[in-house]
């Protein structure tokens, strides 16, 4: 397979409208929050270009808006500012390393361990350890220990992955299809949103409710879904890079069941809606009872998965050789 199959101007996708139908709600803070992005930019240069810039501060200040709606401005700001950064880094180093220098994409990572590690503002060659720095120290101070090594541990797991990611690009037919689905929520950010909900929003489970059977399969179901949807809408701008078939979904399960891009795509769009059908139900059960820190948690993996619903319809997913943001949301956004 290359990068030049005709066959990707007509992709069958999934339908939400009967699990999460728009239209989402949107806080009232992108705006504020645009122009907070802005003037934090230019203290922490992340971004080459002006361009850059404006579209990747246009599609993080208008998703997280839409990630966690009922935010307070300060809180979303400082989530905004993390899943610009990472998505900044991806763009950066991960995808721009990915290939041509996969050694200079472990060094910087290494700037960034140093950091998570509790180093001090460390000297580097980029501004992404000061900017992180930055942001570990905001978000230490607004949570307890448990909900920051949470959010930490995150970005961790995330940064390893991206590293793993840059060393398989090149041969996605080399990773098996389980080993794709297991890494893919790291890699388009779901876990640090997730992480980061509980401090954005002021609540934070229990143990005992963290590892509730219903509370893990929502989680799991809001993991899977962001990839794949993120997969599926970044899919013919990531063909277009050429000369391989990017790491993804459609990739890997054309490679496992053969046939057309288009099959695969059907294929991936049933396991979308699947596991639309799936989150819809666990954000039923948790939400039956009166509101709760329960109730509270599975409304806001529903509004995580609006926003990356939200996400594919914006101009970034567009541009050719570009892996959708997160948020994103980066991935919180890829």
């Amino acid at each position: 397979m290359t990068g030049t199959d005709p066959t990707v101007t007509t992709l069958p996708g999934p339908d939400f409208a009967a699990t999460f139908p728009g239209p989402f709600p949107a806080g009232p803070h992108s705006e504020h929050t645009e122009r907070r992005l802005l003037g934090w930019l230019e203290e922490y240069p992340l971004l080459p270009s002006a361009k850059a810039r404006g579209v990747l501060v246009n599609i993080t200040s208008h998703g997280v808006s839409r990630t966690f709606p009922t935010a307070d401005p300060d809180r979303l700001v400082l989530f905004a500012e993390l899943l610009l950064w990472l998505t900044a880094f991806d763009d950066i180093h991960a995808e721009a390393n990915a290939v041509g220098d996969p050694a200079a994409l472990v060094d910087r990572t290494g700037e960034l361990m140093l950091v998570l590690a509790g180093g001090d503002r460390p000297p580097a060659s980029t501004p992404f350890p000061a900017a992180l720095h930055d942001l570990l120290a905001r978000f230490r101070a607004r949570t307890g220990p448990a909900a920051y090594l949470r959010l930490a541990a995150s970005l961790r797991d995330t940064l390893m992955a991206l590293v793993w990611e840059a060393h398989h690009v090149a041969r996605p037919e080399e990773v098996t299809l389980a080993t794709y689905l297991a890494m893919r929520p790291h890699t388009v950010f779901i876990r640090t949103i997730t992480a980061a909900a509980e401090i954005v929003l002021g609540y934070e489970l229990t143990d005992a409710q963290r590892d509730l059977a219903p509370v893990r399969r929502l989680e799991t179901a809001v993991s899977n879904l962001a990839g794949w949807i993120n997969d599926l809408a970044s899919y013919q701008r990531e063909v277009a890079r050429g000369p391989v078939q990017p790491l993804s979904l459609p990739t890997l399960l054309r490679a496992r069941h053969g046939g057309t891009v288009e099959d695969a795509f059907a294929r991936a769009s049933t396991m979308c809606e699947n596991e639309a059908a799936t989150a819809r139900q666990g954000i039923t059960d948790l939400t039956r009872d009166r509101p709760s820190t329960l109730t509270t948690h599975a409304r806001a993996l529903e509004d995580i998965i609006r926003s990356f619903i939200w996400h594919t319809g914006h101009a970034r997913y567009q541009e050719p050789g570009r892996r959708a943001a997160a948020p994103i949301p980066g991935r919180p956004g890829r």
